[in-house]
């Protein structure tokens, strides 16, 4: 059984799929990915790390990070996206540092860890307390095999970083592009330039973005119902979420989900 739990500070969510292509973004838990067939690209910052087979990432919390497929054929990852309060020893850790090299190659993983890993997706939902140990096994037994360092040490400080971490951490909240050029201390002019000529988008465009890939995450991993989803995404109203997700997806958000839902039972 896919365990999910979501919206409490005891969160985790434990799921297998297809890889595919994940845009920029952070948020205050910490990931784990262990690729299962094919490879995956990680990005965390500027910076690409191949993955094959085996390999198992760490994208600690609130560390910009996406992921790109460019190999075809069959790509499917496990993922362990977990509140640091699940694993309340490495808590502190988690929020100062952050990996100098995010990824523990096959060779380096103990088997002990794939178990484990495997154990947590065949955990039921109502033993959080065993998954809680599960991913305390995987993390002590990999910690050791990376180098942390201090967070500022990790990523980029141009506007383009700041951009992308400033949506990320804010998507939720009533935004203007005024707003944001002040608490970045740029002009409203030259952000909107930034989000045309990198982004190919304008503000609002790049900011419905975000909260349809985070409205897409939960639609995908969580029974939540459609409206908590919408409002807690940053619309305003479900009627506004249920257009602006047709002009991106060409379906409801119901039917996304079941769409979702078949694809992983397949």
């Amino acid at each position: 059984m896919q365990l999910k739990y979501v919206d409490t500070k005891e969160e985790i969510i434990a799921i297998n799929r297809k890889s595919k292509h994940i845009e920029p973004h952070l948020h205050n838990a910490l990931e784990i990915v262990c690729v299962t067939s094919g490879t995956l690209e990680l990005g965390v910052g500027q910076e690409l790390y191949h993955m094959e087979k085996g390999d198992i990432g760490f994208v600690f919390p609130n560390i910009i990070h996406h992921y790109q497929v460019l190999t075809p054929g069959i790509n499917t990852v496990t993922y362990l996206i977990a509140s640091p309060f699940t694993i309340a020893k490495f808590a502190d850790i988690m929020q100062s540092m952050a990996p100098e090299y995010p990824v523990i190659t096959a060779e380096k993983v103990e088997s002990e860890v794939y178990r484990v890993i495997n154990a947590i997706l065949e955990t039921e939902q109502s033993d959080i307390t065993v998954a809680q140990a599960y991913l305390q096994i995987v993390f002590a037994r990999c910690i050791g095999k990376l180098n942390l360092v201090e967070k500022s040490h990790v990523g980029s400080k141009d506007l383009i970083y700041q951009t992308v971490s400033y949506i990320s951490a804010n998507f939720k909240k009533k935004l203007s592009l005024e707003e944001m050029a002040k608490d970045l201390g740029v002009s409203k002019y030259a952000l909107s330039r930034l989000f045309s000529k990198i982004f190919h988008r304008n503000f609002n465009q790049y900011l419905n973005d975000a909260r349809l890939n985070y409205a897409c995450h939960r639609l995908e991993n969580t029974s939540d119902s459609i409206t908590n989803i919408c409002l807690d995404s940053g619309f305003e109203s479900q009627r506004t979420f249920n257009r602006v997700f047709k002009e991106r997806y060409k379906i409801s958000p119901s039917d996304y989900r079941s769409t979702c839902v078949k694809d992983m039972q397949s």
